[in-house]
């Protein structure tokens, strides 16, 4: 996975594409992605009066990314038992760590992040493109956002492809995780966007632009 991404990441494109989806610097008449705003939607979902539970504007945010959480889900969410158990989960993932500098540990299998994930996909009508988007915007710098395309992009990692992702940004002394971030700053993105964001946005825009049929 690490070559396939610094082969994406390294296309003159990719600056363009970040000004596109975040709507930096567009002529009259283009408009910036919705998924611009997915991170600061009412301040962000880390923030941390919110950041151990999910909020309307949570469901609201994983919108922008084409997704809706059904109604029941939502509700239970806001109001019920799921949400109660995804709160005591949150409370064990940290909201303040880039996924470079967490310990694999913290994504592998059976981890609070891990079994909050699973606990999403077994709801109705949730699956892992919907549960990747909400825990991505509840820890947007440790978990990425992670759908069809990307996959499509990147293939299917093993063991998995937060860890893929994890120790791909740790390699060469960290070279992908710098390179996110020069392409952030060079690209004029907030610094309030993170790599892992900037990743998934580069990868994305970069695959949809190849006109890919990405399977379901």
């Amino acid at each position: 996975m690490r070559q396939r991404l610094h082969g994406l990441l390294s296309s003159e494109r990719v600056v363009v594409d970040l000004r596109h989806y975040f709507g930096i610097g567009l002529p009259s008449g283009m408009a910036a992605f919705t998924g611009s705003r997915f991170e600061h939607l009412a301040g962000g979902g880390d923030r941390p009066e919110v950041a151990d539970r999910f909020t309307a504007e949570d469901l609201a945010a994983v919108q922008t990314l084409s997704v809706t959480v059904p109604a029941s889900v939502g509700l239970d969410l806001l109001e019920g038992r799921l949400g109660a158990q995804l709160s005591g989960l949150l409370q064990a993932i940290p909201w303040d760590i880039d996924m470079v500098d967490a310990e694999a540990d913290v994504l592998a299998e059976g981890s609070p992040a891990d079994q909050a994930w699973h606990l999403l996909c077994a709801q109705y009508g949730v699956d892992w493109v919907i549960a990747g988007k909400l825990l991505g915007r509840k820890r947007p710098r440790l978990l990425p956002v992670y759908d069809r395309v990307v996959r499509c992009a990147l293939s299917r990692p093993r063991p998995s492809f937060w860890l893929a992702l994890h120790a791909a940004l740790r390699a060469d002394d960290l070279a992908l995780h710098r390179h996110l971030l020069a392409l952030r700053q060079v690209a004029g993105v907030p610094e309030t966007v993170g790599a892992l964001r900037v990743c998934d946005v580069a990868v994305w825009m970069r695959h949809r632009a190849e006109r890919h049929a990405c399977p379901r």
